[in-house]
């Protein structure tokens, strides 16, 4: 099989780096014929565009596309119509990939296909969370690096017909998350299976948490909040309602848990400040993410409530 790896990026160069130079060191495999790195910058307004050129001897798989900022699922779509493989991987790009990886995921596939007896299925990759940039494959897996999630792109490889079958990536998704997500429950009504293959293993790095940070994972929140909706209404089943925590449940767990917003990323500022400087920046990040789900729960009934004013969506269970 020949493999087309498809990555949207956007400002993320130092990173980026990385995840290119682990996708050139790929083992050979006898299960592939050949592999390309497709690359769609969405309209970074860092360095990466000038340093992919000036370093093109570095990197013979990659093929560069660039568009203006549109998202990831824009870009997704791209790289994919550019593609000439018959089977496609995405993974973003802040993941630095094992030298196995393809590997694993060509035996993975091929071995589901003569199982079945046809391709409606996926593999879905180990995604391990890590901080470490100077050598972020050095991260053990953990616990909370599991996920039970269903066609999420930071690692996943499918044929390309059935891909192009579901219909691609919906554009509409242009602020941050559930584009893919809401893909996969496409790809679920064809009868797609999901094949778990923990050995292809792509090491995703994200900066340690410093206060600086929670502006922007605040508007992170909001934006999935309206994307949220629009996966919603999309897809408007309890399935997707329990997905992204569009029900009274959550809204009153994460009010309980959060004192009625009392504990919030104000409130807490001195205990995260304290945590970090003890070099306990993961404990604080899943303490912050308390305040955040309750503010991205609060954001969603809050958009919610807009379009229902409009005549445009139902009230949450």
């Amino acid at each position: 099989m020949f493999l087309s790896v498809v990555i949207p990026t956007y400002n993320r160069l130092p990173i980026l780096q990385k995840c290119l130079l682990a996708l050139e060191a790929q083992d050979p495999a006898a299960e592939i014929t050949g592999y390309e790195v497709v690359l769609v910058d969405d309209g970074s307004t860092d360095a990466t565009v000038s340093w992919l050129r000036q370093h093109s001897l570095q990197l013979p798989h990659l093929r560069l596309i660039e568009q203006e900022h549109g998202g990831p699922a824009q870009g997704r779509n791209r790289g994919v119509e550019a593609a000439r493989g018959d089977v496609v991987v995405f993974i973003d790009s802040d993941l630095v990939v094992t030298p196995s990886f393809l590997r694993c995921h060509a035996v993975a596939l091929e071995r589901e296909w003569q199982r079945r007896g046809n391709r409606l299925c996926f593999t879905y990759g180990a995604v391990i969370n890590t901080a470490n940039f100077q050598d972020p494959c050095s991260e053990p897996h953990k616990l909370q690096d599991h996920s039970f999630a269903y066609f999420a792109t930071g690692n996943v490889a499918i044929d390309r017909q059935l891909l192009e079958q579901a219909g691609l990536f919906d554009t509409r998704f242009r602020l941050y998350g559930w584009e893919d997500l809401e893909l996969g429950e496409r790809l679920r009504r064809l009868g797609v299976g999901l094949v778990r293959c923990p050995e292809a293993v792509g090491y995703h790095w994200h900066p340690a948490l410093n206060l600086e940070q929670i502006p922007d994972l605040i508007r992170v929140e909001r934006e999935r909040a309206k994307m949220g909706l629009v996966f919603y209404r999309k897809h408007p089943t309890r399935r997707v309602r329990l997905i992204i925590q569009f029900t009274w449940l959550h809204r009153l767990l994460w009010e309980a848990l959060t004192l009625g917003g009392l504990l919030n990323e104000r409130s807490l500022r001195p205990l995260l400040a304290w945590l970090i400087r003890r070099g306990h920046a993961g404990v604080a990040m899943e303490l912050l993410r308390v305040p955040l789900n309750r503010l991205g729960v609060r954001a969603l009934f809050a958009e919610a409530k807009a379009l229902k004013d409009s005549g445009q969506a139902p009230s949450p269970i």
